[in-house]
């Protein structure tokens, strides 16, 4: 029976930065997963993750996406790997809005520069975007996406220099603490550690029961479209989006790695799902949703479906992240809840989880992600 210093469990776009992070600071690590060391089953695939500070879900957020920025800097630099693709980002509502609104506090509390611009300003500038008169952007020229998949390789690659163990298809069938410290019964053998690191995306109800009436999967559909005019939606010429619109709220980026537009909506039809039973069929009604959103605000980009593929969003009934120790087990930390939004931080939240291994403690400020907030 092999002992470390720290287990993490689940080694998607959270637990990878884990292991990567625990690693480094000279740790004895282990890093178990459940499927292959990338795969298109959870939440960390579909090669784009957007990265903004335009941030309506809180201001509290702007400080950790800034210390991700840096983090996945140094990680391209050290890799030698381009991760972090800079287009600009457009938070895009109707100007009275929370969503526009609370999007422009979060850069005004934190002084980040950016423009506004009225619909068919936003037009004019990127010949891609058809917004009408009702919706107004907010423009921030940091904005951009990261590629998920090689965000992944890169930190796996990272943490084996450093050391760690990573257990590709090695499922977890559970997990108990003993004494001060944990036991971890996999399909394949038992593992002990002083420290467990649980960040298992949506199958983290399933690993921790504490947080399964807090941390819900949702299945989500994205699309990607063939453009009539491909030069307005590349990169150099198309930044990316996020707007609350009549038909809900969407978001999408440039063609990058694979060809087309790629769109998505948040909450897709609010299908709440078990991650091991979900339909990862894609239907007729799931490219309309797109295909109408498209051909309304893209039109430019409405030709035919290239492709569409599932995953999940997991969230919390807040929408804000789950972080923290379990307070009954200490030696204990999830990381769960990431909803629509989660990947960007996702180097960061590795530097977190490594610190409440580490030191029971983090001098990132997570009050906001406090399980304890929902009276568990």
């Amino acid at each position: 029976m092999a002992h470390y210093d720290a287990i993490v469990i689940g080694v998607g776009g959270m637990g990878s930065a884990a292991v990567y992070h625990l690693a480094r600071r000279g740790l004895k690590v282990l890093g178990l997963e459940q499927y292959d060391t990338t795969h298109e089953l959870g939440s960390s695939h579909g090669y784009s993750r957007m990265i903004r500070y335009t941030l309506q879900e809180h201001p509290s957020y702007v400080p950790l996406v800034r210390r991700a920025y840096e983090l996945w800097h140094q990680l391209e630099n050290a890799s030698g790997e381009r991760l972090v693709v800079t287009t600009g980002s457009v938070r895009a509502g109707p100007p009275d809005s929370p969503f526009f609104q609370n999007a422009k506090e979060s850069c005004d509390i934190h002084h980040i520069p950016y423009e506004i611009m009225t619909g068919p300003e936003t037009g004019k500038r990127f010949p891609g975007y058809r917004f009408p008169e009702g919706i107004s952007s907010i423009y921030q020229s940091d904005g951009g996406f990261l590629l998920p998949e090689r965000c992944i390789v890169s930190h796996v690659r990272a943490a084996q220099e450093a050391g760690a163990e990573v257990h590709g298809r090695e499922a977890v069938l559970g997990w108990e603490p003993k004494g001060e410290g944990v036991e971890v019964r996999t399909g394949r053998d038992t593992h002990t550690a002083r420290r467990l690191v649980v960040t298992a995306g949506a199958w983290a109800a399933k690993m921790v029961p504490q947080v399964a009436r807090y941390a819900v999967p949702e299945r989500q559909v994205l699309g990607w479209f063939q453009p009539e005019r491909p030069g307005l939606f590349k990169p150099e010429t198309f930044p990316v989006f996020g707007v609350l619109a009549e038909e809900g709220r969407y978001y999408g980026f440039p063609s990058y790695s694979v060809p087309g537009f790629k769109v998505g909506r948040s909450h897709h039809l609010r299908q709440q799902v078990d991650p091991d039973t979900m339909d990862r069929e894609v239907h007729p009604e799931d490219e309309e949703i797109l295909r109408q959103f498209v051909g309304r605000y893209f039109p430019l980009a409405a030709g035919p479906v290239l492709m569409l593929k599932t995953c999940m969003y997991t969230n919390t009934p807040d929408e804000h992240f789950i972080i923290g120790a379990l307070p009954s087990i200490p030696q204990v930390s999830v990381a769960a809840g990431f909803s629509g939004h989660g990947f960007k931080f996702a180097s960061v939240i590795g530097e977190i989880m490594a610190d409440l291994a580490q030191h029971g403690e983090t001098t990132h400020d997570i009050s906001l992600f406090r399980l304890d907030r929902f009276g568990a």
